[in-house]
């Protein structure tokens, strides 16, 4: 989102009037100074301390876990952290083996998992291949994530400086709020496809130079080429906030056309049969991973996920994960702590009116205005809430949800299209000032903005994300004991894993992936309408097992119960049933020992029940040889 030009030869006029209104937008700090060309560094050092600024910053906010890579965990992650991970590890062992990483079923044995449908950024992961091999897949997801924030604050730095301002500190500024702002931060702790953004501006950048080469037809070949490159990489890193973005950027720029319609659509017209080709090259690029993940095993249609949107609150709270959020919390009004997507704190929002309010009649902030007011509204989801109170108030979401694509999003993360658009607002603002400074040094009006600006983005100062000690691999595990127990069947950890524990994962990781697992951490189909769900179809032994754990009780286990469980081991394949020390283990070991019928052997620190001739004999309580 960026000050684009005028393109055609015919609007110089009207370019020259919108100059005059610019320049004539607002009085003291925010009045544009005459042009003037100021002093500046070296592009090539410059760009290189801006840089080096963010990537000492991203590497502050994830500093426990870069002390920590062997054992710690980010803690509100909750157990996503341990589902990433397992993506990266799977990712590089599908590599290093010549296996296909669009799908495995190394979890959800046998159906598996669609790993395109999953979003498990292969842009990433597949070029990670070694990183995760020779350090493991801890490492690999913090630097991602320690890449992701640098490189998307550094992106828009380099596109607001080249675009937008004439001062690198406005820059700055812009790429800073980008990089770190308040949902970047939440998505840190455990969303790397929401962390590594910076194709976005690039490809925001390509199209407005499109705009400007407009009348270079030659160059339409090598522009299509390279946004066909750039949207098909972006598509293995992320497809949602892709989509969220080109919704963003395809408004800023309606918003901006609107005072010159007839400019807005010669420059349409012009650059439409290179979007044509554009799109032609990425989905020739990604026609494989895009129908794997859409028509492919284990593919699915949509996803219901309830009401995901923003409270009101939330809006003008600060993050819990800022200096603001450490000394004025707000009341917890997030879907979870990775998901405070808006957060941007009342001082900032009330800069930003303000900011806008002045500078109207810049048709840039006019665009960025409507982005961030159009989409903090769809964010706030079908029925606005104050405080998780529904307020019965119908919002405009509730007709966008039907629409295709759009009902997987989570509506709360439209408001991070608000992120770029912010940034808009306070790098032209910023620029303003800088350069009125340049011309009266002691004009108290620009120290009068930084001071507002510094009120505002202070409390915004994320701290270092909390990380934990996580539970150490069972030995069983680590030290490939499980190897001797598994042939062609799968391992049923007891319960199985499942989205509130993945724990298994990071310990099939740790084995090597030398077993397949029944149940999992991933998004599948369920039933013949193939709705998205969050882990495996529910099984009647797993229902059995969670409730064992959660109520502490043994239930009533009669025949029916005992022949389900054969018929969910004979689905599993299972060959041997795994219980590690866990919360009710007690419970749990006589609960699986009723069921089939037989003690279980330890095996180091596990018990182990091995079902291989139970499965193949079909006859529950006769003991398989060798237990």
């Amino acid at each position: 989102m960026t000050r684009a030009q005028d393109v055609e030869t015919g609007a110089e006029t009207e370019s020259a009037e919108v100059a005059v209104a610019t320049e004539a937008t607002a009085a003291g700090v925010l009045t544009s100074p005459a042009r003037i060309r100021l002093p500046r560094l070296r592009a090539g050092g410059a760009d290189l301390l801006v840089g080096l600024g963010y990537l000492a910053l991203a590497a502050a906010v994830l500093s426990g876990q870069w002390r920590d890579t062997g054992s710690g965990y980010l803690i509100k992650s909750g157990q996503d952290q341990t589902m990433w991970e397992w993506f990266f590890a799977v990712t590089a062992h599908s590599v290093a083996n010549s296996q296909n990483p669009l799908g495995t079923d190394l979890q959800n044995f046998p159906a598996g998992v669609n790993m395109m449908a999953n979003t498990a950024m292969f842009g990433v992961g597949v070029p990670l291949t070694p990183v995760t091999l020779l350090f493991g897949p801890t490492v690999t997801f913090v630097l991602v994530l320690t890449i992701g924030l640098a490189g998307t604050a550094f992106a828009w730095y380099h596109l607001f400086s080249r675009e937008l301002v004439r001062t690198r500190v406005a820059a700055v500024i812009g790429g800073l709020f980008c990089g770190f702002a308040p949902g970047m931060i939440s998505h840190a702790n455990a969303h790397p496809n929401f962390v590594v953004l910076p194709l976005l501006p690039i490809i925001a950048g390509l199209l407005i130079r499109m705009t400007r080469r407009a009348a270079q037809p030659r160059r339409r070949a090598r522009d299509a080429v390279i946004l066909g490159l750039l949207v098909a990489m972006q598509i293995a890193l992320g497809e949602e906030p892709l989509l969220i973005f080109a919704l963003a950027f395809g408004l800023f720029a309606l918003v901006y056309y609107l005072p010159a319609p007839r400019a807005g659509l010669r420059v349409a017209r012009t650059i439409a049969p290179t979007l044509v080709l554009g799109a032609v090259i990425t989905l020739a690029l990604a026609e494989i991973p895009l129908w794997w993940q859409f028509f492919g095993p284990q593919s699915y249609r949509s996803i219901d996920h309830g009401p995901m949107g923003n409270d009101l609150e939330a809006l003008v709270q600060f993050p819990s994960e800022s200096l603001g959020g450490v000394f004025a919390p707000g009341q917890n009004v997030a879907i979870n702590p990775t998901e405070q997507n808006a957060y941007f704190g009342w001082p900032l929002l009330l800069l930003v009116v303000f900011t806008v309010g002045l500078l109207w009649r810049d048709r840039v902030v006019r665009a960025a205005a409507v982005v961030i007011a159009v989409f903090g509204v769809l964010s706030l989801g079908a029925v606005a809430t104050i405080g998780k109170r529904p307020t019965g108030i119908a919002l405009p979401w509730r007709w966008a949800e039907q629409v295709p694509l759009l009902n997987t999003v989570l509506e709360s993360r439209l408001s991070m299209a608000a992120i770029p658009a912010i940034a808009v607002v306070l790098a032209l603002a910023s620029d303003r000032a800088v350069r009125t400074w340049t011309l009266s040094a002691v004009d108290w009006k620009p120290l009068a903005w930084f001071g507002a600006l510094a009120c505002a983005l202070l409390p915004l100062i994320p701290t270092i994300l909390p990380v934990v000690e996580r539970t150490p691999t069972p030995d069983f595990f680590a030290d490939g004991t499980v190897r001797r127990y598994v042939g062609d069947g799968s391992v049923v950890l007891v319960p199985p894993p499942r989205p509130p524990d993945a724990r298994a994962l990071r310990w099939q990781a740790d084995a090597e992936f030398s077993f397949p697992l029944a149940g999992g951490y991933f998004v599948g189909p369920t039933g013949t309408t193939k709705k998205g769900i969050y882990g495996p179809e529910a099984r009647p032994t797993t229902a059995l097992l969670v409730q064992a754990q959660d109520t502490g009780v043994v239930p009533r286990i009669d025949a029916d119960v005992r022949a389900r469980a054969l018929d969910d081991l004979r689905f599993w394949r299972a060959d041997v049933l795994v219980l590690p020390a866990t919360r009710n283990g007690e419970v749990l070991r006589e609960t699986v020992t009723q069921l089939l019928g037989f003690t279980p052997t330890r095996v180091e620190d596990v018990w182990l029940w091995d079902v291989h001739t139970l499965r193949a004999s079909g006859a529950v309580g006769i003991t398989p040889a060798g237990s």
